[in-house]
């Protein structure tokens, strides 16, 4: 059996992160990370627009709001420290009805209690700046920006492993006993003995802290996202990052169009229940996953109280011409020939057994374990602030 300081389970952007500012903090104190896949930053890391989130959306006492804003100042700096290529085009929310626009006024004001520049345009000075964008108007956010996060993992996993960390991928954890001096983790390969760990599993998130034996009254609810791309010759469609007005009783932002670091313009995503945790192609399928959300009462909670949005949403998976309808709501000329496959993404979304969407991050904690019950977006972006936050608690419990 190894003994170890610390043990990090999941190597998403969170994992990478919270076991980066661990030997940060704690110079000399072994670690090893274990990610489940062959490679590290597989699902959710790998698998989302590549947005810097500003931090606009959320309430000024959450989490997410705490963390947001002070993740797109630390990725934009790790990125120029370690040569990461990140793009700050800014993001413009257009308002396509007059309720969006009262939304609207609502976020500008949020967005001053936040301290984030931002700055309202009118439908004539939207169409100034887009001009293949429609809108009653719009309020642009200058310091969104763009990056490749799987990159800055693989670049977090480098400073880990030169800081004496382990990172050891194909490393599924099987079973987690806490006692009184130790966390003892299983793989099919390896036992390990932790003084501490951290649980950042993103969408297994629940499974291992029942493993573990923590009581925990949510469950993963996986949420399909369905992303395209634009043609190569639509490269410049769009200058900036261009979001509709966010439905504030969802945890989801809607369909976008996201000009990438690679040059490309993504579409997307949709949101429609996921039938796999783990499966990106269309029509994937997993049993286990789809008996285990079909036997939680949350689930049918949350299906009655969004019937039709959930309808929407699978209409527009089933048939591209409704899901462009829903870009034409603010980019009138896109075709339906304009949108050409993508590789999907699965959000993790964490909900109670009352139908509660879980908005914010959420932990559970022992006297030896912290586990991540939910880091939905903008996760990516908070991840170094989120890391330094589990490592203080991990450091504490010491």
């Amino acid at each position: 059996m190894t003994q170890t300081d610390y043990c990090i389970i999941g190597g998403g952007i969170v994992g990478l992160a919270t076991a980066y500012q661990l030997l940060q903090r704690q110079p000399g104190a072994s670690l090893v990370l274990l990610e489940a896949a062959d490679t590290l930053a597989t699902h959710q890391t790998g698998h989302n627009s590549g947005v810097i989130h500003s931090g606009i959306y959320y309430a000024p006492d959450s989490l997410k709001a705490r963390f947001s804003k002070a993740g797109a100042q630390q990725t934009k700096d790790f990125c120029a420290e370690h040569g990461i290529s990140y793009e700050e085009p800014g993001k413009l929310l257009v308002a396509t009805s007059e309720l969006e626009l009262e939304r609207l006024k609502q976020l500008e004001e949020r967005a001053a209690i936040h301290g984030l520049a931002c700055e309202r345009l009118d439908q004539a000075e939207l169409v100034g700046r887009e001009p293949n964008i429609a809108g009653l108007g719009a309020l642009f956010i200058p310091s969104t920006g763009i990056v490749d996060y799987p990159a800055v993992a693989r670049k977090l996993a480098e400073l880990v492993i030169a800081a004496g960390g382990e990172v050891v991928t194909g490393a599924r954890v099987t079973g987690i006993r806490e006692d009184t001096d130790a966390v003892h983790v299983q793989t099919a390969a390896a036992s390990y003995s932790a003084r501490r760990l951290v649980a950042c599993a993103g969408l297994q998130s629940d499974r291992l802290a029942e493993l573990a034996g923590v009581d925990i009254d949510v469950q993963i609810i996986p949420f399909r996202g369905e992303y395209f791309e634009l043609p190569a010759n639509m490269n410049t469609y769009v200058k900036h990052l261009i979001y509709p007005v966010p439905d504030p009783t969802l945890p989801f932002l809607g369909v976008h169009l996201t000009p990438t670091v690679q040059g490309t313009i993504t579409v997307g995503p949709n949101a429609v229940l996921g039938l796999a945790r783990e499966g990106y192609p269309k029509f994937s399928v997993n049993v286990r996953d789809v008996a285990r959300y079909v036997k939680f009462p949350g689930l049918w909670q949350v299906a009655r109280a969004n019937a039709g949005t959930a309808v929407r949403e699978v209409r527009n998976s089933l048939f591209k011409s409704s899901y462009l309808k829903e870009c034409q709501k603010y980019a009138p000329g896109l075709k339906v020939t304009d949108l050409l496959p993508y590789e999907a993404g699965i959000r993790a979304q964490a909900v109670r057994r009352d139908g509660t969407l879980i908005h914010d991050f959420l932990l559970a904690e022992t006297d030896r374990m912290i586990h991540v019950l939910n880091a939905p977006s903008p996760a990516a972006t908070a991840a170094l602030p989120i890391g330094d936050h589990l490592a203080d608690k991990a450091i504490l419990a010491a």
